[in-house]
């Protein structure tokens, strides 16, 4: 009787594991089409570019490390820069699906 039970249970797990996994694509899959809807600052954009089409940042950390890398953040995303240059823009956490 114990290992029926057993059995059951992972049984019950594995399903539960499965699951999760295919619900997790779907939202990766809408927050990948909400980001293509987007428009962040492009890689290699100048800061005085990116501030002119995107408005001043809410923060600018000072350059970091060598080459300097620099950090603007913005509401829903922050900027990378290495000198002068967007190297890429990465959303927070929560800001990219619209509920």
């Amino acid at each position: 009787m114990t290992r029926i039970v057993l059995a059951f249970m992972v049984q019950v797990l594995v399903l539960a594991f499965t699951l999760q996994d295919a619900h997790a694509d779907v939202l990766l899959i809408d927050e990948v089409r909400q980001v293509e809807g987007m428009e962040l600052p492009a890689n290699g954009q100048s800061k005085t570019d990116t501030e002119a089409q995107f408005g001043a940042p809410e923060q600018k950390h000072s350059p970091v490390g060598d080459p300097p890398i620099t950090r603007w953040d913005y509401a829903t995303y922050s900027v990378y820069f290495e000198y002068d240059r967007v190297l890429f823009p990465v959303l927070h956490p929560g800001a990219v699906i619209e509920k």
